[in-house]
């Protein structure tokens, strides 16, 4: 069977969470990665054995008829696929005395950990929806000795969670000052306002458990003097993992921030995607008979088995995108789901939201 993406579990626990049961009838089984699916198989014939026990008769024969589907399902698995398994069977009828019974087999885009057999008046969807949070996030930081903003890249969006002042006056003084005095009142507000850009640090990040790290940014002397001066606490202060030169420390700022630490998010969603998008839009302009863009030519393409990434954005209506992923699923195709959260997303929604890079010309 073929991983799910991000966008297909979404609509399976959407489409799942409508379901409710009359009696503890819906039932659900979790296979963690790795785990022994002839184990699962026994377990399930053994719990026939227990719901012949149901007093109630409608109740008792949609268990038994769901616990025999989904053994029937795991006879046709060999092994559990690479990131785990989870099943859902049940009665979904609405028609009290009638009987549709459903099977939904569903191996996810990230290693199950979880064993779980449960029969009952839902389904537990609960594992498939962390699986969708984000897994990390990281603090932003923009300052001078002017201003700072406190922010947050969390999945793809930039937050911006805090806007402070310094009050430091600027270089032009009041007559009769010495320049020496001017220079210690000028240091000490600065001082004072570190302090306070450390603390409010603290109070936003310090419990924040999925807090991956930290980026500093701002000119050369002021982000080094504030992350040399240890105003921040030891726990923050480990979690920095780079500073990087940029003059802006309003919420913009944040923007530029992030797109100048690519390097430091390589691995993160929002760079990965913006990489992939723009991979596709080289291919477009360089490689055109190989790229095709737009919903027929890529049906085409999907349809002909030569499509070796397909690109649908996220707004693309919910059928479409579920009769295209059908299609690559079934052609070995990759499947690349892009935001509008990113500019280069959003053109590409602009220009059609569905493309594909071709294995062979055709």
């Amino acid at each position: 069977m073929t991983q799910l993406t991000k966008s297909q579990i979404i609509e399976i626990i959407e489409e799942l969470e409508r379901y409710k049961g009359r009696h503890t009838e819906l039932i659900t089984v979790y296979i963690p990665a790795g785990y022994d699916v002839n184990s699962v198989q026994r377990q399930l014939e053994a719990e026939k054995s227990t719901a012949k026990n149901i007093k109630s008769t409608g109740t008792r024969k949609n268990v038994i008829d769901a616990l025999e589907k989904l053994v029937r399902e795991l006879k046709t698995f060999k092994k559990t696929p690479e990131n785990g398994l989870v099943l859902f069977a049940g009665n979904i009828s609405k028609v009290e005395g009638s009987q549709d019974l459903r099977l939904w087999a569903v191996e996810p885009f990230m290693p199950l950990k979880s064993r779980l057999y449960r029969c009952d008046k839902e389904f537990v969807l609960d594992d498939l929806r962390e699986m969708l949070e984000v897994s990390e996030v990281f603090g932003l930081l923009v300052l001078d000795r002017k201003e700072a903003t406190i922010g947050l890249l969390e999945g793809k969006r930039i937050a911006s969670l805090q806007k402070m002042t310094s009050g430091v006056p600027s270089k032009v003084r009041a007559g009769g000052q010495s320049s020496q005095r001017f220079h210690r009142i000028t240091e000490n507000l600065t001082k004072k306002f570190y302090k306070r850009i450390a603390e409010e640090m603290k109070n936003i990040f310090l419990n924040m458990p999925k807090l991956k790290g930290i980026i500093v940014g701002g000119p050369i002397p002021t982000k080094d003097e504030f992350l040399d001066g240890e105003y921040l606490i030891t726990n923050l202060r480990e979690k920095v993992i780079g500073k990087i030169d940029i003059g802006d420390a309003s919420e913009s700022g944040l923007q530029e921030l992030v797109i100048k630490s690519q390097d430091l998010l390589i691995n993160h969603e929002r760079v990965l995607e913006k990489k992939e998008i723009e991979n596709f839009f080289i291919n477009l302009g360089e490689n055109r008979e190989k790229t095709f863009l737009g919903e027929s030519e890529t049906k085409r393409a999907l349809e002909a088995g030569a499509v070796d990434i397909l690109f649908i954005s996220e707004k693309i209506p919910k059928s479409l995108t579920k009769e295209l992923i059908g299609i690559a699923n079934n052609m070995g195709s990759e499947v690349k789901i892009i935001s509008t959260e990113i500019t280069e997303g959003e053109q590409f929604y602009n220009m059609g939201g569905i493309g594909a890079i071709l294995r062979f010309k055709i």
